[in-house]
């Protein structure tokens, strides 16, 4: 397995500072942030360390061969938007932008994409296989076409009051993998594999490792605090984050022995990254590079 971690958090650096930085903390790989050009629209969303849109096959090749002379691999190009917004206007605009990506994530030989299926969160779960029926077929094909493995990330996107009640992400959970799966049946679609998630939902974030294992392409490093306290205070249906935080790796809830165990025992051997949400980390660019470094020093603990 390769370590590495996903850019977002080195908002403020070019992609030639974040290469270097990784090389120097000896760091395998980077899940690249490619939103569009024009800043964030929310929490470590809106950075862009390759621009996609704008891409060439020789700056492709510029890419490629920094990354070379320093020893890092880019393990995917990265953005998570809602591609089922309510919003048809804003939907189509989400989507352009992955097609975009699929496009560059090809021409720089990376050929994985990591992003969100999307949810409409007013919509039941029933509706929403409807709406992926209607909207991922054409994206999935497209990335077929083009050699390209798209891994959703199992965040349910379910942290403020207009994500509420469902969320912005449809694939939370196994029950809603196997509904997927069936749906867009294809071995160029996965999953982007983060335990962290599953401990605030309450869901074993161990054996879904074991059934899903041929559909795993990319895994997430990041750990969740659960405030028993708090939760027996405002229960389930609150807000996540009335009850939860990200945490580095070892700072939370996670087993990290259990997690890497079976890893190793369904033989990935793909990229694995850190994800630095963690609010104890974010006053400045030094304190999220101190953040990626603390977890890569834990993480090295258990990483083959």
């Amino acid at each position: 397995m390769k370590l590495g971690f996903i850019t977002a958090i080195c908002d403020g650096m070019s992609f030639e500072e974040v290469v270097d930085f990784a090389s120097e903390n000896g760091l395998e790989c980077l899940e690249v942030a490619c939103w569009p050009q024009g800043g964030a629209q929310r929490r470590y969303a809106g950075v862009s360390h390759i621009d996609v849109a704008n891409l060439t096959s020789e700056k492709a090749a510029e890419i490629n061969k920094l990354c070379a002379d320093k020893g890092v691999e880019i393990s995917s190009l990265a953005y998570y938007p809602n591609t089922m917004d309510p919003d048809p206007v804003k939907r189509e605009s989400y989507i352009a932008h992955l097609y975009k990506l699929i496009d560059a994530s090809a021409m720089l030989g990376v050929n994985m994409v990591t992003t969100f299926l999307g949810r409409d969160p007013h919509k039941t779960v029933k509706e929403n296989l409807e709406m992926v029926k209607e909207i991922w077929p054409p994206i999935v094909k497209y990335a077929e076409d083009k050699g390209v493995k798209i891994a959703i990330e199992n965040c349910p996107m379910l942290f403020t009051d207009d994500e509420w009640p469902g969320g912005q992400n449809l694939m939370t959970s196994p029950a809603n993998w196997r509904k997927v799966f069936e749906i867009l049946d294809s071995p160029n679609f996965g999953i982007n594999y983060d335990p962290s998630h599953f401990v605030w939902q309450q869901i074993d974030y161990i054996k879904p490792i074991y059934e899903f294992k041929d559909k795993i392409f990319h895994v997430h490093y990041k750990d969740i605090k659960l405030y028993r306290d708090k939760l027996a205070d405002v229960g389930i249906m609150a807000t996540p984050l009335e009850y939860m935080s990200p945490k580095l790796p070892g700072l939370g809830d996670v087993d990290w022995g259990k997690y890497v165990s079976a890893l190793t025992d369904i033989h990935y051997n793909g990229y694995t990254c850190i994800e630095v949400e963690d609010k104890a980390f974010e006053s400045s660019l030094d304190d999220a590079k101190k953040a990626v470094v603390l977890s890569a020093k834990y993480l090295r603990n258990f990483v083959i």
